[in-house]
Parts: structure tokens; C-alpha cells; sequence
């Protein structure tokens, strides 16, 4: 990224926008450029949509010239997940079923932060389906880290993690299901956040599983999460999912720090099979928040790798069932990668699956029991730095970059991963706050504590333009 564009794109860009600092067309320029310089090697889109940009873009400014604010994202040049659907603008959730599928409405994320006054530069890579963790798709391409080509951007959000590391857009809008926005914001060193299971609607978005699916924000910094977070939230009444609970101006307590928040360091798993340098770059984050006033507390917490058991194989079956006939009768028509991985549920009987989802209920008990002690727990993100592509095999790999993320799936929880430092071949390190249901506050307070403190989530990949 060219220094000229990394200033355009840096955290707090939904605040000066805001304030006239910076023009809506500006930003769509450059990141446009960006696009048509880098897209060819790090393949992050699936459609770009250079003209509607423009003229949104263009209608922001004239806005804010007449004194108009459009919204709390007014003049925000993002990408959103190709598997959120936008009406009249195809939609193909990474595969070749959906090659032609063209929505007739917008998904409710994606109307809200359109009413919310943001700019769609265009819809952007996943795994096929989103059910996998390396982005390496067979039928829209390969999609690769902007820190190094070479590797992967994780997943299965690795469009939306890339086209913010690399400058294409502000923000971008990804899924979560076992980890998807936030691995993919941990190996692409930027800002995500999984929000609370139901604080957003997930009407309009294509499914893997129905028990832990999320929509979640990326951007470089927490100021611009939170701002998103507050413009995505709400309670949607056709999504059986969707909880009704009040948004709460997510941005209005940043800066009140952490003074006292208690910090839970599990004693076990989470810091096991882990590279050193993620280690020592995880524990140097919590030296900064400590030294801001956070306590540590080492804390028991039984039961986690039975929790990631019990989440893969309830993520097993349900993406299973949810392509039940389209396997059954076009099983040729899935990358070869994705047929392995459907394929592993018929290792889980009716059995299984219940045995999983009564061990979910054991594990929120233990959750729950360890959050009154501590109010945010912490751990890596993932274990380890982006793979290579070409050693990146997709079960295996999945299964490594997820150790650290699935329990909070299976809690249904919040989690934010921050950008903490970089580990092997000076590729980043992310770390992860987990949070107690519907406090995304606190982990968003934790977070701008820590970034005031810190330049990691400023650093970006050296393109050039």
C-alpha cells in the first residue's frame, strides 16, 4: 500500500469522512486503483462494481456539502462477503451453483449499511459455500494474503481480511461461523470482530450451519468496527435467530479504558500447539493492557478441546444437511476440497450430533462460570502465522487455524481479534478477547485501549500502488 493511500485508509476513516477531512470520491479512487493494481495477483473480488461506487460516492459528497449526513457510514468505501445477498447484483457464495444467482433484495446487513450511507465497491472472495479456511477457490480463483502472495488470507472471509489489508475498501463484511472473520483478520493483520449470536440479522446471507452463523465487521482499526457494529445491529423479526435487544452506541465508551477489567488467561489449550513468536506476541499484547491497568488472571477452564469436538462435528452435520440434495445429485459440482470435507459428516451419526450439542451445554456452563471471574478471556487467535498456499492443505489447515476459535462459536459469544504483532516471515499476529453475551462494548473498549497504545493495527503490507 502506497504511503498516500495507507493516510486515506487509516483507522478513524469513518470520522473523517464524517467531518469533511476527506472526500467519499477520494477514497473510492484510490481504493478503485488499488483494485485494478493488485486484484490480478491476490484475486480478492468476485465482482467489482466500479460505477456504482463512483455515483454513490459522488451523491455522499454532494450530501455533505448541502450539510447532509446519510448516515453513520456516509461516503464509506466498503466490499461485503459474496455470500450476503445484494438485489440486483449477483451473488455466489463462492460456488459454481450459484455462478448466475442474482438477488432480487438485499440481505438485511446489506441494506442497513447501505440506508447507513456506505459505498459497495463490489462483492468479495470465500471459501466455496464459506465452508473452509483457506479461501483457495476453484471457481473464482486463489485468493492470497496481501503480506505475502505466496500465502493465504484465511477464511472463509479471506476476501473481505485481504481487501482491507490491502487497501481495496474501509471495511468489508464477512461471516463467522467457526472463525471466518476473525482468522481471516489475524493472518491479514486488521480488525475483526464475531459479533454475539442474533445481535445481527443473518437474513439474506447464505448459511453454513443454523446453530453458529454471524455477519461480522473488518477494518483496520476498532473505532471503525465499532461504528459498523452499531450500523449492522438490530433485531430483524423474520430471522428466527435474531434477538431483540437494544444497540448501544457501540463507539461512545472507547476511550474510557481498562482500568480494572479483568483478564482471563486459560492455564490450559489456549497457548498449546502454538508457534513462540505468536506466543510471545500474544503475551506482550497483555503486558501492554496490563500495564494500562487491566488485571491478569490465570483462569481454569475445563473442557475446551471437547468443545472443539462438539463444534466440528455440529458444523460437520449442519453444513451437511445443508447441502443434503445438492451432494446427493451434483456431488461433481464442488471443488474437490469441499467434497472431502462434506463428505467427513457421514462420520457423525444422530448420536454424535446429539452428544455434540449436549456437550455445547456443558461448555457454555463453564463459560459462564469462568466470565465471573474475569470479564474478557484472552488467547491467540490462531496458533500460527498464514500458511503457505502450497502446503495449505484445506481439512488440515482448517482444523490448525481454528483451535483457538470454535469454543466461542460453540458459546455463541463475542470475539474480536486485533492485530498484535508479527511472527514468522513477518507475517501478523492476531489477538483474540472473547466477551460475555452482548458485551461487544467491552471487548471494542479493550481493543481501542490497546491500539491507543500501540501502531500494530496501522502497519500495512507494502504494495505500492
Amino acid at each position: 500500500m502506497t504511503g498516500d493511500l495507507d493516510g486515506l485508509l487509516a483507522p478513524g476513516v469513518i470520522g473523517r469522512l464524517q467531518r469533511g477531512e476527506v472526500r467519499s470520491t477520494e477514497l473510492v479512487e484510490a481504493c478503485l486503483a488499488q483494485i485494478e493494481a493488485h486484484q490480478p495477483a491476490l484475486k480478492a473480488f468476485v465482482t467489482v462494481t466500479p460505477e456504482r461506487a463512483r455515483a454513490e460516492a459522488a451523491a455522499a459528497d454532494e450530501a455533505l456539502a448541502r450539510g447532509q449526513r446519510l448516515g453513520p457510514l456516509h461516503g464509506l468505501p466498503i466490499t461485503l462477503k459474496d455470500n450476503i445477498d445484494t438485489a440486483g447484483l449477483r451473488t455466489t457464495a463462492g460456488s459454481a451453483f450459484l455462478a448466475d444467482n442474482v438477488p432480487a433484495e438485499d440481505a438485511t446487513v446489506a441494506r442497513r449499511v447501505r440506508e447507513a450511507g456506505a459505498v459497495l465497491l463490489g462483492k468479495v472472495q470465500l471459501h466455496e459455500f464459506a465452508f473452509g479456511g483457506t479461501t483457495q477457490n476453484p471457481h473464482y480463483g486463489p485468493c492470497r494474503n496481501p503480506w505475502d502472495a505466496e500465502r493465504i488470507p484465511g477464511g472463509s472471509s479471506g476476501g473481505s481480511g485481504c481487501s482491507v489489508a490491502a487497501g481495496m475498501c474501509a471495511l468489508s463484511l464477512g461471516t463467522d461461523t467457526g472463525g471466518s472473520v476473525r482468522i481471516p483478520g489475524a493472518l491479514n493483520g486488521v480488525t475483526g470482530l464475531r459479533p454475539t449470536l442474533g445481535r445481527v440479522s443473518n437474513r439474506g446471507v447464505f448459511p453454513v450451519t443454523w446453530s453458529f452463523d454471524t455477519v461480522g465487521p473488518l477494518a483496520r482499526g476498532v473505532e471503525d468496527v465499532a461504528i459498523s457494529l452499531g450500523a449492522m445491529s438490530g433485531f430483524d423479526v423474520p430471522d428466527g435467530l435474531s434477538v431483540d435487544r437494544p444497540v448501544p452506541d457501540f463507539a461512545a465508551g472507547l476511550d474510557a479504558g481498562v482500568d480494572g477489567l479483568r483478564i482471563g488467561l486459560p492455564r490450559s489449550f489456549y497457548l498449546e500447539e502454538c508457534d513462540p513468536e505468536v506466543e510471545a506476541a500474544v503475551r506482550a499484547a497483555l503486558d501492554v493492557l496490563a500495564g494500562l491497568g487491566a488485571e491478569l488472571v490465570e483462569i481454569d477452564l475445563p473442557g475446551a478441546a471437547d468443545a472443539v469436538t462438539a463444534c466440528t462435528r455440529i458444523i460437520w452435520a449442519e453444513a451437511r444437511a445443508q447441502h443434503e440434495r445438492r451432494y446427493a445429485d451434483e456431488k461433481g459440482r464442488f471443488g474437490e476440497d469441499l467434497q472431502r470435507r462434506l463428505a467427513l459428516a457421514d462420520g457423525v451419526s444422530s448420536m454424535d450430533y446429539a452428544r455434540a450439542v449436549e456437550a455445547s451445554r456443558h461448555w457454555r456452563r463453564e463459560v459462564e462460570l469462568a466470565f465471573r471471574q474475569v470479564d474478557v478471556i484472552a488467547s491467540p487467535t490462531s496458533g500460527t502465522v498464514a500458511p503457505l498456499a502450497a502446503s495449505a492443505e484445506m481439512i488440515e489447515t482448517t482444523v490448525r487455524l481454528t483451535r483457538f476459535t470454535y469454543g466461542w462459536s460453540l458459546a455463541g459469544l463475542p470475539a474480536i481479534s486485533l492485530p498484535c504483532g508479527f511472527g514468522a516471515a513477518g507475517m501478523p499476529v492476531g489477538l483474540q478477547l472473547a466477551g460475555r453475551p452482548f458485551e461487544e462494548d467491552v471487548l471494542l473498549r479493550a481493543g481501542a485501549s490497546f491500539q491507543a497504545a500501540t501502531s500494530w493495527h496501522t502497519e500495512a503490507p507494502g504494495l505500492g500502488g
